[in-house]
């Protein structure tokens, strides 16, 4: 009776180790990895499909949900105060994130005219305020019968451009390489370009680097130890940099504030969705 129970048990755990049960509990006690490198979505996220095209034609990045050291760090060679202090941020849940800034071709099939200064249909779409992007989102919504389009949050545009990485540029520190990943001034001609031709992140998204600022959702405060106070509705949050902008504006930690009215040749945008909105 003993051999044919401790056979039985060995059949018993062959069968766990074959499923992967023993594999899975095993790693529940493994000490979680710090996000220095690009997170993978969790199992929860897996019904999400990885991409996302809306119906003019805007591609859509699964952004998983996970957790970051938000502001300027300790590898960042250039801090400044409105990027203090650092400060641990948690994104619950998982969200799209344009692949592209919207290009001038997308801004014209929703609001049927182009205010860019430097036309071409696959060039970012600029010279938009905070407040002319507000209408595009409301027309879009419309036109698409949702009520899910938006700008990403500060937190969120930030957590995206990192992708899983904590130093200035997602692609390190070493400013000698920003001319593979971003058009800025050392190399724009004085003008944005199409969207995608440099190198995207490792999540994925492209020119989260230069080609034109971005405008997220959030008020712009001087400095992160002022974001519990009400949303300043005077001033909007400007992240990314641009064509026109130095290495030092281009970091990931990088943050300015522009008039929710201002328009320029340097402002554009990307757009955001929750799964499920």
């Amino acid at each position: 009776m003993t051999r044919n129970w401790s056979r039985k048990r060995h059949r018993i755990l062959t069968t766990l180790l074959l499923s992967g049960f023993l594999m899975a509990c095993s790693d529940s006690d493994r000490e979680v990895a710090k996000p220095d490198v690009a997170a993978q979505p969790a199992a929860s996220e897996s019904v999400f499909e990885p991409t996302a095209m809306n119906g003019i034609g805007i591609e859509f990045i699964l952004i998983p949900a996970g957790e970051f050291m938000m502001g300027c760090g300790k590898d960042d060679w250039a801090c400044e105060e409105a990027e203090k202090p650092q400060h641990h941020v948690r994104i619950n849940q998982p969200f799209y994130l344009g692949k592209y800034e919207v290009t001038q071709g997308e801004w014209e099939i929703v609001m049927r005219e182009n205010p860019s200064k430097f036309k071409g249909d696959s060039n970012p779409v600029e010279n938009v305020s905070w407040n002319d992007v507000q209408v595009f989102i409301q027309r879009l919504n419309e036109k698409e019968g949702t009520n899910k389009y938006r700008l990403p949050t500060e937190a969120e545009w930030e957590y995206a451009a990192r992708a899983g990485t904590a130093t200035a540029y997602h692609f390190g520190n070493d400013v000698a390489n920003m001319g593979r990943y971003a058009w800025y001034d050392g190399n724009s001609s004085n003008h944005p370009h199409p969207v995608g031709q440099k190198l995207g992140n490792p999540w994925g998204l492209y020119d989260m680097h230069g080609n034109v600022w971005e405008w997220v959702a959030d008020g712009y405060e001087d400095s992160y130890s002022s974001r519990n106070r009400p949303a300043n509705p005077l001033s909007r949050v400007l992240r990314g940099g641009g064509w026109d902008a130095n290495p030092w504006s281009l970091r990931s930690a990088f943050r300015r504030g522009g008039k929710p009215d201002s328009r320029s040749g340097f402002y554009g945008f990307r757009l955001a969705f929750s799964p499920g909105a």
